[in-house]
């Protein structure tokens, strides 16, 4: 013990000479090497992110410098197939560029119109674009360069009216009911689709007030959820058997809300009902036209209107057929006239109602004596009884719709209807063609 006692004291008095280590008056992290650029731009440099940054400044630099002049290129120099100015008949693209600034912006608002907006062609959906008068507001679309979409499930329309755009790429088709929703995006919606002749719209009455009520909500949600201009196609049968002549947009109607055609004009009714809440309500862009009675091509050849009536039972030989005494009244515009009423409505500013129909009146009698006429002077005339809540007098006041959308009808019945001829004796000649008959 006494030897252990005296080697750990031995130990400890070495310990006590070793002179202890001088202390460093500096902080250990002073040691490290100090960098010879800052961190950020040693980042810079490593795995060439530089080199990218400068390529992307460039780039956007570029854009933006060219931009400018391109936009201002005519159609000749910057070899586009798409013109600078479209005319539409009633307005230019600067007209396009104002109701797009005052739509979006509001008034006392300022804001940057989007790149491009002047150049570029609308993109519109058209239901019931397969229909008598839809195929010809497609062809009109199409030809001013617009982009058009068709929506149509067949009840009334036919492939056949529309079939001269298929292989164009700015048309599609597609075939569609619009009780059921439906998601697009478009600049405008022309909104067609319903059965409009007493044959169609009574062979299944439930369908019809759907189609009036169902297919104009999903149209007008439609039209709200992606800011696109609703038109409605209205009807003068909104006026019912009238006690006001000529009927004029303020009048209310006398319309029997229990009768046959009451899924017609009442629906119609209900549609315009719709369109002018969410009009108020959702601030959706609306246009309304009251329709009146239009004939011309691609008519259906038995849809039970009395121009088509008249005009295929003269071409089949066989006796005109007049309804009641042949006294009431109707007024008739030609088709193309009516096309460039519906577009003036929707290139307008004006909400409406507006009556688009030809002031000219005739009587029944006097419409199927113009036939006799112009197809076959020989044709006779049987009388039948009325059919139920026949209007007595349908005439249109169109005097708001000259004064606000500079437009009136130009084809008179006279001129209009060897048109329609030429085209329902074609069909007529296919049609027993198909048949065997000669």
């Amino acid at each position: 013990m006494k030897q252990l006692h005296k080697q750990s004291s031995a130990n400890h008095r070495r310990d006590e000479e070793i002179p202890a280590a001088p202390t460093s008056p500096y902080s250990p992290k002073t040691l490290k090497h100090p960098r010879s650029l800052p961190r950020s731009i040693n980042y810079l440099f490593k795995e060439q992110r530089l080199l990218f940054i400068l390529v992307g400044i460039l780039i956007g630099s570029t854009f933006f410098i060219l931009q400018p002049t391109l936009s201002h290129l005519g159609p000749s120099e910057s070899n586009s197939a798409i013109p600078r100015h479209v005319t539409t008949g009633v307005t230019t693209t600067h007209d396009q560029i104002a109701s797009y600034s005052k739509s979006n912006f509001g008034p006392g608002k300022t804001g940057r119109i989007p790149v491009g907006i002047g150049n570029r062609r609308l993109r519109i959906v058209v239901t019931g674009g397969a229909g008598f008068v839809g195929s010809h507001l497609v062809d009109k679309l199409i030809a001013r360069g617009n982009d058009v979409i068709v929506i149509d499930n067949f009840f009334t329309g036919r492939k056949d009216n529309v079939v001269h755009h298929f292989g164009n790429p700015r048309f599609e088709l597609i075939r569609h009911d619009v009780v059921e929703p439906i998601l697009l995006e478009v600049d405008q919606i022309y909104h067609l689709a319903c059965p409009a002749s007493p044959v169609h719209y009574k062979f299944n009455p439930v369908k019809t007030i759907k189609t009036n009520v169902m297919g104009t909500l999903n149209m007008l949600g439609l039209a709200k959820r992606i800011g696109a201009r609703f038109l409605l196609t209205s009807t003068s049968e909104v006026y019912g058997d009238p006690l006001e002549h000529p009927q004029k947009e303020t009048y209310w109607g006398n319309v029997n809300p229990i009768g046959e055609r009451s899924c017609y004009d009442e629906g119609k009714r209900t549609a315009e009902t719709l369109a002018m809440d969410y009009h108020r309500g959702a601030d959706v862009e609306v246009r309304i036209a009251r329709i009146f009675n239009t004939y011309g091509p691609r008519m259906c050849l038995d849809d039970g209107r009395v121009v088509s009536n008249f005009v295929a039972q003269a071409i089949r030989k066989q006796p005109l057929t007049v309804y009641g005494d042949g006294k009431q009244t109707r007024s008739f515009q030609y088709v193309s006239d009516l096309v460039n009423g519906l577009v003036a409505l929707m290139e307008g500013e004006h909400v409406g109602p507006f009556n688009l129909g030809n002031p000219g009146e005739f009587t029944m009698l006097e419409l199927a004596e113009v036939v006799k006429e112009t197809i076959d002077p020989a044709a006779t005339i049987d009388f039948r009884p009325n059919t139920a809540d026949d209007p007595h007098k349908r005439k249109p006041d169109i005097s708001k719709a000259k004064e606000l959308l500079n437009w009136e009808p130009k084809i008179s019945l006279r001129e209009g209807l060897p048109l329609m001829v030429s085209d329902f004796q074609n069909r007529i000649l296919n049609e027993d063609e198909g048949k065997g008959l000669k």
